[in-house]
């Protein structure tokens, strides 16, 4: 039997994905009230990091630890695939010695043929075209602060990057918008033959525009990871689309804001708003952890009724 993998945030149902949502805030409220849960004790968990994270880190090795298992950071740099050893004969050996891979890594075809040869579960970190665990944990701290998401309008602002083709992703698949505000010359760029109707999708210039009557505000640093030889010309780009209080003020008066963080205050975020009375950036960080270690469970164990 093949092991079941989380490269995209479409690689589960819609109906997998609430059960996530449930085991999370079960297990995030066991871990408030001091309970002890570690169902994944004796698992190793292999976190190869190609790129350098902290939240990635930190969740996963405490959410790991907290579930009874282990987690082990591997930076590439340190393994023979920093050395140009077969990403398939890394992956088959790995997976015979831990029980779940994460990766962290650049293109997403890398983890792809990492997955179709390693016999473990494999997790996607991050790559260049998606961030389905910072999606997992977006989505349900939504849901924890408002309700229900589907019927919901997200705005977009800034670059069309991973982050925002994870929320299309579930836009699809929770029935709810994704307005985009970006410059001209960063149009979004669907992969993997989707398609994102009218219903899921709206690109357009203007960040008022997008932002009229939104549910959720959500912006990214306009330099992400692996496009450092731009910074220059994107921060030109990108000095029209930071998200300030005047700009909120056109959405929703219980408009949630939302950052994967880290932020670069005054740049693509107003600190006023960062950690004004809107913005959920801080719960957004934690969940990372809640809905990891749902993650882990269900991957290593399958559905749990306790």
């Amino acid at each position: 039997m093949s092991a079941k993998h989380f490269l995209r945030f479409n690689d589960f149902t819609k109906e997998e994905l609430v059960y996530l949502f449930e085991r999370t805030r079960i297990l995030k409220q066991r871990h408030k009230a001091g309970e002890r849960h570690e169902p994944l004790r004796g698992k190793v968990l292999a976190m190869v990091f190609e790129k350098s994270s902290t939240r990635t880190r930190v969740s996963f090795e405490a959410g790991m630890a907290q579930l009874g298992g282990h987690a082990m950071f591997i930076n590439s740099k340190d393994t023979q695939l920093g050395r140009g050893e077969p990403i398939e004969d890394v992956a088959r050996v790995m997976g015979r010695m831990v029980d779940v891979v994460m990766i962290r890594t650049f293109e997403q075809t890398i983890i792809d043929t990492f997955a179709r040869n390693c016999d473990a579960p494999v997790i996607n970190g991050l790559t260049n075209e998606y961030h389905p665990c910072q999606t997992l944990a977006d989505v349900y701290t939504f849901i924890e602060h408002r309700g229900p998401i589907e019927g919901k309008t997200l705005a977009w602002i800034g670059d069309t990057n991973n982050i925002v083709r994870s929320w299309l992703q579930a836009a699809q698949l929770f029935n709810f918008k994704v307005r985009i505000a970006r410059p001209k010359g960063y149009e979004m760029k669907p992969l993997d033959g989707e398609v994102f109707g009218p219903d899921v999708l709206e690109e357009m210039v203007d960040p008022v525009e997008a932002v009229k009557g939104a549910d959720i505000v959500a912006t990214d640093v306009c330099v992400s990871m692996g496009f450092e030889r731009e910074s220059l010309q994107r921060r030109v780009d990108f000095l029209n689309y930071k998200v300030t209080t005047q700009l909120m003020s056109h959405a929703k008066p219980e408009a949630v804001f939302m950052h994967c963080l880290p932020a670069h205050r005054g740049e693509e975020v107003d600190p006023e708003v960062l950690d004004g009375v809107n913005s959920i950036v801080w719960d957004e960080a934690e969940n990372r952890m809640h809905t990891q270690k749902a993650l882990l469970e269900y991957l290593l164990i399958g559905k749990v009724n306790d």
